[in-house]
């Protein structure tokens, strides 16, 4: 059996990342690595399904065991993604996907360059803007907060090995599917 390719994808809030990553779902070939985090559930988050929630207690222990494929801390809360699932999903033949920020990516860069890196953009930050409005879930102040750190993290994207425009959620799934065909396709050297 053939090995699975490792798969991050990056992007601003807003851009619809989980969007495209749902549909691309649907296709039992692939497999979502789940993170973990210290941080306490919001409001209809499952664990297990949005991230597997542990005390910091036990990440502690996990990152002296080498456990973490990458992890930081952020805002006081650590996240992280265990090495153990993937390894045995990549083994099994699954196209592993990580949703990963960008300081995320680049530790995965360094320590695994058989990673695809794949970042997904707004075709505008005024289109981020109004996707963002549009959600009616946060304050203006904090929506220009998000547009700001987008603007950051979408200069990173030369980083990457792929950048995709999500325009039309539809058009950008195909465009996912294109790329994650071309990984595959690709000459190992």
């Amino acid at each position: 059996m053939e090995r699975g390719k490792l798969i991050v994808v990056s992007a601003p809030s807003g851009c619809g990342k989980g969007t495209i990553l749902a549909e691309v779902l649907r296709d039992p070939k692939f497999y979502f690595s789940v993170s973990c985090t210290t941080r306490a559930p919001r409001p209809g988050e499952v664990d297990g399904v949005n991230y597997n929630f542990i005390t910091k207690e036990r990440f502690e222990a996990l990152i002296a065991e080498g456990a973490f494929l990458e992890h930081a801390e952020y805002v006081g809360n650590y996240y992280g993604t265990l090495l153990a699932p993937i390894e045995e999903n990549l083994a099994r033949g699954k196209d592993v996907l990580l949703e990963i920020e960008v300081r995320g990516a680049e530790q995965i860069r360094a320590l695994r360059p058989d990673a695809s890196l794949v970042f997904i953009v707004p075709p505008s930050l005024e289109v981020l803007r109004e996707r963002l409005m549009n959600r009616g879930t946060e304050a203006a102040e904090v929506i220009d907060k998000r547009v700001a750190q987008a603007e950051q993290e979408i200069s990173c994207r030369e980083r990457y090995d792929y950048c995709l425009v999500n325009d039309k959620p539809e058009d950008a799934v195909a465009d996912f599917k294109a790329i994650v065909r071309a990984i595959e396709l690709k000459v190992e050297k």
